[in-house]
């Protein structure tokens, strides 16, 4: 069985996260979304729970999908679940030499666990989750870009 983690923030889950991990389950026997628990990031606006909870109504459509959480080393939480594989979505150029380092780093501490390079729908490419936060702080419509329930969430945090 071929296993793969899509380690992130997630701090929202988009629409943009959604359509990676549909491309990953076209190439994996399973997936795990796997919420890190980042404090280099700072505060993040939904708890770990929150997280966990808006991406689980998020994905129910996904069968061979799971969700957790981890602290520490993406590649010994790869490890700890049999994972062939870490899922990195691409939107642009600009991300390409942050995620070029992380998984020549990955490789380095275990070369076991490949670094597999997404790109999502070009609709998603200039959306992320901090994007989505801030415009939904400022009182923007994000519906597009969020899953509805991740949309109700940010409303009643911004209210």
């Amino acid at each position: 069985m071929k296993i793969a983690i899509y380690p992130g923030t997630f701090d929202p889950i988009t629409k943009g996260h959604l359509d990676i991990i549909e491309r990953a389950v076209n190439l994996f026997d399973k997936v795990i979304v796997s919420v890190a628990i980042n404090s280099e990031k700072g505060k993040t606006l939904f708890t770990i729970e929150e997280r966990i909870k808006l991406i689980r109504l998020s994905i129910n459509q996904f069968h061979s999908v799971m969700v957790d959480s981890f602290e520490g080393l993406m590649v010994d939480h790869a490890i700890r679940h049999s994972a062939c594989a870490s899922i990195r979505g691409l939107r642009a150029l600009s991300d390409f030499e942050f995620e070029f380092k992380m998984a020549l780093m990955n490789r380095s501490l275990n070369e076991d666990v490949s670094t597999v390079f997404l790109m999502p729908h070009a609709k998603y490419t200039h959306i992320s989750s901090s994007m989505i936060r801030e415009v939904a702080s400022l009182g923007g419509d994000v519906s597009e870009y969020v899953p509805v329930q991740v949309n109700k969430a940010l409303k009643k945090k911004y209210a």
